[in-house]
């Protein structure tokens, strides 16, 4: 499949000095390498994403505590252990 990819130029500079490097052997390479990393930060982000709608459903379904009392009791917990 065909796809034409129009880059600034510098992100075509950059690119460039992948494949010159020799990390890459040519630009479609490059291009396939950037999206895999855009792909699997998309997949971090959705899971983030369900992770709060999961923790916002518990808080829901379970309640929440203040801040204050949470600090309070965990510096309680430091002192008795000292």
């Amino acid at each position: 499949m065909a796809t034409n990819v129009h880059l600034t130029p510098d992100l075509e500079r950059f690119a460039r000095q992948c494949v010159e490097g020799g990390r890459y052997n040519n630009m479609s390479e490059v291009v396939r390498s950037g999206l895999r990393l855009l792909q699997e930060a998309e997949d971090r982000r959705l899971r983030f994403q369900a992770m709060l709608h999961a923790t916002e459903a518990e808080a829901d379904r379970e309640g929440t505590f203040p801040l204050d009392e949470v600090v309070a009791e965990i510096d309680g917990i430091i002192d008795a252990s000292r």
